[in-house]
């Protein structure tokens, strides 16, 4: 059961680690190191989408780490 929780943990941790790399956009390496934008925008569609999914992810994150530790 340890098992399957840690392998659950990996792919929700790559996929929130891919999913936060694809939010990056623009502004080169300043971006990635957080760098502020001139402009404020709001977020539409794809970008909305990614921010959404960011959340989840690190939600679920926590869930399965929870349940992790209490199954262990």
């Amino acid at each position: 059961m340890q098992t399957a929780f840690n392998v659950i943990q990996i792919i929700v941790s790559v996929s929130l680690a891919l999913v936060i790399l694809l939010q990056v956009k623009g502004g080169g390496l300043g971006g990635i190191f957080g760098q502020a934008d001139s402009v404020y925008r709001t977020k539409r569609g794809v970008e909305k989408r990614l921010f959404q999914m960011t959340i989840g992810l690190a939600v679920v994150f926590v869930i399965v780490s929870i349940i992790s530790l209490k199954v262990a």
